[in-house]
């Protein structure tokens, strides 16, 4: 049962957890499981699932990042994660969402209207096009994106203010990506602070989430044109 898993998890992880949380999720999952018939946007089946490798593998970020009272802007966000995932567990993340598909945008302002969640923003745009007052304004980005390493922190360091961080997800054999990352960490400004490995709560499932500090300021020559990133990643 979602609620019994959630609770499980949120207290596994040392992360607390409300009535009011719990019943959010269980909103979130129903419209995702809802939607998903005639849109795709996930993979993941059933609420058990849903709630595990959605809903306590994101929430599992807020132990290695603090996200309590800051802005953060979820890139890639798809269905809304981490970013969504993350609010639910952590209600005062001011959280701007950020997804290159506009059915996706749609779905999740629509979920964030049914959940009660009115200072969430939703932004349809490409991940290298950034808005207008939203290079390096942000404490914290997040990526569960599929890209490797060296091109998310090319579309995500760009969002952060110097001091703030970059969260990328990713599983749990990171080594190789980490180490072609370096360069292209360095050339934007970051530093990795730490490689976290985790167990999904109730799963066998093993993933990572890294913490790049962003240190100095973007070259404004970043993020490149889409097809120069693909071309020719740093």
């Amino acid at each position: 049962m979602l609620e019994q898993i959630i609770k499980d998890g949120f207290s596994e992880y040392g992360l607390p957890v409300s009535e009011d949380i719990i019943g959010k999720y269980r909103q979130y999952c129903e419209l995702l499981l809802e939607t998903n018939k005639v849109m795709n946007l996930t993979s993941i089946e059933g609420e058990d699932d849903t709630a595990k490798l959605h809903f306590l593998d994101c929430a599992a970020l807020l132990k290695y990042a603090g996200l309590t009272g800051k802005s953060l802007v979820d890139i890639g966000t798809g269905a809304g994660f981490p970013g969504l995932a993350l609010k639910i567990a952590c209600p005062d993340i001011r959280l701007t969402l950020i997804d290159s598909l506009d059915k996706r945008i749609g779905f999740l302002k629509r979920t964030c209207e049914k959940l009660g969640l009115d200072d969430v923003e939703c932004i349809h745009a490409r991940a290298e096009e950034i808005p207008p007052g939203f290079r390096e304004s942000f404490d914290a980005a997040s990526s569960r994106a599929v890209a490797r390493l060296n091109v998310l922190a090319e579309l995500c360091l760009p969002y952060v203010r110097e001091g703030g961080i970059f969260i990328a997800m990713k599983g749990p054999e990171v080594e190789e990506e980490l180490e072609e990352a370096k360069p292209a960490i360095k050339m934007l400004g970051g530093r990795t602070e730490s490689v976290n490995k985790y167990t999904v709560s109730g799963t066998d499932i093993v993933h990572s989430a890294i913490v790049i500090r962003k240190i100095s300021a973007t070259s404004f020559g970043f993020p490149r044109k889409w097809a120069q990133i693909k071309k020719k990643p740093l």
